[in-house]
């Protein structure tokens, strides 16, 4: 009887660290999720605001065609996306037509002293803020939880049970260069 009862300790022991790691996982993929709808909140946030950031800038500038419409294919693109990465080629395309849009902006003096456009352009700094904390926030919980998926032993349970690593949210190589301010 004894052998036994040692083989049902053995087992039992099994059991409570694979439920041990299995919900770990579970709880570290939960962290992945909840993080991306934060980054998502913000995004669509942000895609709020375009509308009237362009319209605000289009009584100025009519004559600035070619960046309304890069601006209003980000916008859509933005919004469409279902995955991180969809989000990241998203958001890499709608922050340079931001830029253009600014770069429009500057040319128009009226436009900058325009209170409209000083709240509007102030709310979109802070989302963008907001997106870079998320974003960092994401990125934190997808290393926990890639990290718990590739290291010994949850990487088999994580095997057993179909765990696949999460995408970075990452940005794209043109916005690594430093940014030239110019007098």
């Amino acid at each position: 009887m004894e052998p036994f009862l040692i083989v049902l300790a053995i087992i039992v022991v099994i059991a409570v660290v694979v439920f041990g790691i299995y919900n770990g996982l579970i709880t570290a993929r939960n962290r992945v999720k909840e993080s991306w709808s934060g980054i998502d909140v913000q995004l669509k946030r942000r895609t709020d605001l375009i509308p009237n950031l362009v319209e605000t800038v289009k009584g100025y500038a009519k004559h600035e065609k070619e960046v309304f419409e890069n601006v209003t294919k980000a916008r859509s693109a933005m919004m469409g996306a279902g995955t991180p990465g969809e989000a990241e080629k998203a958001d890499n395309m709608l922050t340079g037509a931001l830029k253009s849009l600014f770069a429009v902006a500057e040319a128009y003096p009226d436009l900058k002293a325009s209170d409209n456009f000083k709240d509007l352009q102030g709310e979109l700094s802070d989302t963008e803020t907001k997106i870079a904390s998320s974003r960092q926030f994401y990125n934190a919980n997808v290393l926990d939880f890639n990290t718990k998926i590739q290291t010994f032993p949850s990487m088999i349970i994580a095997g057993m049970f179909g765990f696949k690593e999460a995408e970075f949210f990452e940005v794209e190589e043109a916005d690594r260069k430093p940014v030239e301010v110019k007098f």
